[in-house]
């Protein structure tokens, strides 16, 4: 089965994006870097990967259009991103790759690593990038870090649902958003013995994503990074001045 893509370009209800308002457009996807919207850079990348299929969970028109403009698929977004990707996997299926409109860095490279990466046995896997990579490819940046016993580590927004199976991650993440507000919950998800470990510094980041995986039911893999700037997405108007300089110097 070819491999499928959603890209998540939602909005939040009742916030104002930062970016957007900085950059005078309705959404942050809009925005440009080296001439292209984020969202164009996205789905080129998708292209150069060698994936076809693509679809664009939006909630503004304005979206929609650039959207439509590039060829791609619309989906009406949901509540939340869990819900989006639900509805993007019950139409494509797996294996379908989920990634974000606000990650103009995007190479077809990376997701390639993500795809070798992900073993055979595995239901879902993401990728994420070791912090000494993401430093050494943008000093300035700064991000959330996640902190295990092998080291610190940011989120990359690709993530692949590789089997049918990968629903039921979809459903745990549906229900970590509705717990948002009640962390004690989410943590008693992780089982004792998981977060023991965390607090003592003996978890690593692979051991905590399979971990996690079977106690979904699913078989979960981390696919780490190579390049630190997989790392980098637009969350604020500091971060799309960040990508332009990045995007600037490997023009030349």
């Amino acid at each position: 089965m070819s491999l499928k893509a959603v890209i998540l370009a939602g909005s939040r209800p009742g916030a104002e994006d930062p970016v957007a308002a900085a950059e005078g457009v309705a959404h942050k996807v809009l925005a440009k870097v080296a001439g292209h919207t984020l969202l164009e850079r996205v789905v080129r990348a998708l292209r150069d990967a060698g994936i076809e299929d693509i679809a664009v969970s939006a909630s503004h028109h304005a979206v929609e259009a650039e959207a439509r403009r590039l060829g791609t698929t619309v989906l009406s977004t949901a509540r939340g991103p869990s819900e989006s990707v639900g509805l993007a996997f019950e139409r494509f299926g797996a294996p379908l790759l989920v990634t974000t409109g606000d990650h103009p860095l995007l190479e077809a490279a990376w997701i390639k690593e993500l795809v070798a990466g992900t073993p055979g046995v595995a239901d879902v896997s993401l990728m994420l990038a070791e912090r000494g990579r993401v430093e050494a490819a943008a000093p300035d940046t700064h991000r959330t870090w996640l902190t295990f016993a092998d080291g610190q580590w940011s989120g990359c927004n690709l993530f692949l649902l590789a089997s049918p199976t990968a629903e039921r991650a979809i459903a745990a993440w549906k229900q970590v958003e509705a717990d948002r507000k009640r962390p004690w919950r989410i943590a008693g998800r992780l089982g004792i013995g998981t977060l023991w470990s965390y607090w003592r510094g003996k978890l690593t980041l692979v051991e905590a994503v399979a971990r996690l995986g079977n106690r979904l039911g699913v078989s979960a893999a981390l696919v780490a990074a190579s390049d630190g700037r997989a790392a980098i997405d637009v969350d604020k108007p500091e971060d799309l001045a960040l990508v332009r300089r990045i995007a600037e110097f490997r023009q030349k």
